[in-house]
C-alpha cells in the first residue's frame, strides 16, 4: 500500500465513520516501533507504523487508523481527545476502533546475549546485557581485576 492509497482509505474512513473529512495528511512512518500509529497534535498529520499492514493485514491498519482519527477529530473539535478522557472513550466504542493495537514481533531482540564477569580477588559474579573493556573497570566492592567468564545465549519465547 502507497502513502496516497492510505491517504484515500483515511478519508474513506473519515467519512463512513465520522461523517466528516480528514482534511490533512496520514502516511506511513518508517521510523515508528512501539506503535501502530501516531496523531501529530501540531501539524494534525496521521503517521502509520507499516510493520503493522505487513504483520496483521487490513484489518489491523483500518482499526489503528479509526483510533487516530478519534483523536484526530475530537482535538479539532476541542473535546477531550486523549485515552484518558470519557470523550475519546465513547468516541473509540462508537466507531469501532481498538484501545491498543497488536505488538510486533521484536526481530531485533529473539535472542539475546548475557555476559557473565567475575572478579579476580572475591570472586564476586555479575551479568550485563552488553560487553565493557574489563581493562577500564574494577571491582565495586574489593576494587580487584574483573574478567569475562562467559557469554550465555538465551533465546525468548
Amino acid at each position: 500500500m502507497t502513502n496516497e492509497q492510505l491517504q484515500r482509505l483515511t478519508e474513506e474512513l473519515s467519512t463512513k465513520y465520522f461523517n466528516k473529512p480528514f482534511l490533512h495528511v496520514a502516511f506511513f512512518n518508517h521510523r515508528l516501533r512501539t506503535t501502530g500509529g501516531r496523531y501529530a497534535l501540531g501539524s494534525h498529520h496521521i503517521e502509520i507504523n507499516p510493520k503493522h499492514l505487513d504483520h496483521y493485514g487490513e484489518k489491523e491498519l483500518i482499526s489503528i487508523i479509526k483510533h487516530e482519527l478519534c483523536h484526530y477529530h475530537l482535538h479539532i473539535e476541542g473535546k477531550g481527545y486523549q485515552h484518558k478522557d470519557m470523550d475519546f472513550k465513547q468516541l473509540l466504542k462508537k466507531v469501532g476502533g481498538t484501545r491498543h493495537c497488536q505488538t510486533l514481533p521484536n526481530s531485533r531482540n529473539q535472542s539475546r546475549v548475557l555476559h557473565l564477569y567475575k572478579c579476580k580477588s572475591c570472586n564476586m559474579k555479575f551479568h550485563r546485557k552488553r560487553r565493557f573493556n574489563t581493562q577500564r573497570y574494577v571491582c565495586g566492592k574489593c576494587k580487584g581485576r574483573i574478567i569475562k567468564v562467559e557469554s550465555l545465549s538465551l533465546k525468548n519465547h
